[in-house]
């Protein structure tokens, strides 16, 4: 028995100097914005092979080093096999996290105190969760989104004004901390009298950079209109997170804003996993506009429109499951609390450059406009189709209709948009064992609307949902053709912090579903969002 311990004491060292190397190569790259944006650019299909090589490393070692992820593989009799990622079970909050406390997640069991930063999730999936992130984890975080943003922007005279949550969701802490190292920053929160007044005060001159939700985002410009602000003068850009931003919105947006894109993080992982750009923005409209494409890129039956997002599997290896849901890989030892193949519910599907490259080539002049939209930030990374979660959406007419969908059609040629505050979805219970869809609206704070208005606003929101629904989804257009009933999607409309919404905003993040607490004496609602 001597032999095979001593093996076993060789492999785990091995395992250990040569992930060491690894973290400590990939530091090389983010010394600086644009040695990072040089890796972003260069990037081959081939990393791919040795980015799977490290996530398999980093599973290996926290097999070895963290006690709560023994006891996980053991439970289901793990047995080592070199080079099989696969061969580790998948993590996720309900199988892993909820059953181990902090400590035994960590390295070695143990938390370090000193520069570790508590993140706590938004409560969206209806628990708040508290997540830790040590120095180290946070530094690079930092690096990455500080290269990330100055390929979009550029790296002169650049204002972020922080508009994410300041309190314990440290996200918002973490971008003005990571924006700080590229940029002027003033972390005003969602504060938009802050943000006016900031505006007003240091003026034009500068490539000012909004970070916040996508609907504060729009709460922002309807003020900005309502105040006579100066677009032309300004230049005013966007980054959003936390939510999918719709293409409806983005156009709502970049009426007045110059640019406006999309990251794509979680609280449980890193709030950096990847992000857009000009060619995954264009790819997404592309799905859209072109139908062969779609189901080249998609396959025959998909009728949703994903985000697009690129993102470096050196630092986050993404796999997806027979189902499609996202297992996340962090490729770095300085996550104190690894995040090893963890499934967080998300719906995926993962395309290389060169795949995404060849399926447009078939069609000339997509090839060019590929090619053209491309040629702005350079990226080679791979793309990641994100659906969402899979439990925010309501079924009607044997489709799902998804708050994406649903806010594209509340944008969609509607004066009215400037006078919604946020939506919620639900089924009614007509009787005859029928159901209709009830889109839930609220007003802007201040905002009263007489009767005439009030039925406009239905008309017209219930009609631009209609359109947009039967436009991205078969079954629902048939359904419009075959069944006049169908279209009898129910618009209420809610003074704000009344009905559905009575209570204010208890979490940070939209929620889409009227949950049990929110009834209100709506039958039957869909189940609660996470």
């Amino acid at each position: 028995m001597a032999k095979p311990q001593r093996t076993s004491a060789l492999r785990q060292t091995a395992l250990r100097i040569a992930t060491a190397l690894v973290t400590a190569t990939y530091a090389i790259y983010r010394l600086h914005p644009a040695l990072w944006r040089f890796t972003a650019r260069h990037y081959h299909p081939s990393m791919e092979r040795f980015a799977r090589l490290n996530a398999w490393m980093v599973c290996q070692q926290a097999y070895l080093d963290v006690p709560a992820y023994k006891s996980y593989l053991d439970e289901k009799e793990f047995s080592f096999r070199w080079w099989q990622l696969t061969n580790y079970r998948p993590t996720s909050k309900t199988d892993y996290v909820n059953r181990y406390p902090e400590a035994e997640r960590c390295w070695n069991g143990e938390i370090v105190t000193v520069g570790t930063v508590v993140d706590e999730s938004s409560g969206s999936s209806g628990k708040p969760y508290n997540w830790m992130r040590s120095k180290r984890e946070l530094d690079t975080v930092h690096k990455n989104v500080a290269g990330y943003i100055t390929l979009l922007f550029g790296t002169k005279k650049i204002f972020c004004i922080n508009a994410f949550s300041m309190g314990a969701w440290a996200t918002g802490t973490n971008t003005g901390l990571a924006m700080s190292k590229i940029a002027m920053v003033k972390n005003t929160g969602p504060d938009i009298d802050k943000i006016v007044d900031t505006l007003k005060h240091f003026g034009p001159g500068y490539v000012y950079l909004i970070s916040a939700y996508p609907p504060f985002l729009k709460h922002l410009r309807d003020r900005l209109d309502s105040e006579g602000f100066d677009w032309d003068a300004h230049n005013l850009n966007g980054f959003v997170g936390g939510e999918a931003l719709t293409e409806g919105l983005r156009d709502y947006l970049e009426d007045r804003f110059t640019r406006v894109y999309s990251g794509y993080g979680a609280s449980d992982l890193t709030i950096g996993m990847s992000g857009e750009s000009d060619l995954s923005v264009w790819l997404r409209r592309a799905l859209v506009a072109n139908e062969p494409l779609r189901r080249d890129v998609l396959g025959e039956s998909e009728q949703r429109t994903p985000m697009i997002f690129q993102y470096n599997p050196l630092e986050t290896y993404l796999e997806t499951t027979e189902d499609n849901e996202l297992l996340v890989t962090l490729n770095s030892m300085a996550i104190m609390s690894p995040k090893l193949r963890y499934n967080i519910g998300d719906e995926a599907k993962i395309v290389t450059f060169p795949e995404m490259q060849a399926i447009t080539s078939k069609y000339p002049r997509l090839g060019f406009a590929f090619e053209r939209a491309f040629s702005t930030q350079r990226m080679k990374l791979p793309f990641v189709l994100l659906f969402g979660r899979k439990d925010s959406t309501i079924s009607y007419m044997g489709a799902n209709i998804y708050p994406l969908d649903v806010e594209n059609g509340l944008y969609l040629d509607n004066p009215h948009a400037k006078e919604i505050e946020s939506f919620k979805l639900s089924l009614l219970d007509i009787g005859d064992l029928e159901q209709r869809p009830v889109i839930h609206l609220q007003l802007r704070e201040g905002v009263t609307l007489d009767d005439v208005e009030t039925d406009d606003l239905k008309t017209r929101s219930a009609a631009g949902v209609l359109t947009h629904l039967a436009s991205v989804s078969r079954d629902i257009a048939q359904s419009l053709e075959e069944d006049p009933t169908a279209s009898d999607v129910r618009i209420e409309v809610h003074s704000f912090g009344s009905g559905v919404f009575e209570g204010g905003p208890r979490k940070i993040k939209n929620v889409y579903l009227v949950d049990e607490g929110d009834r209100g004496g709506v039958p039957d609602p869909a189940p609660t969002a996470r």
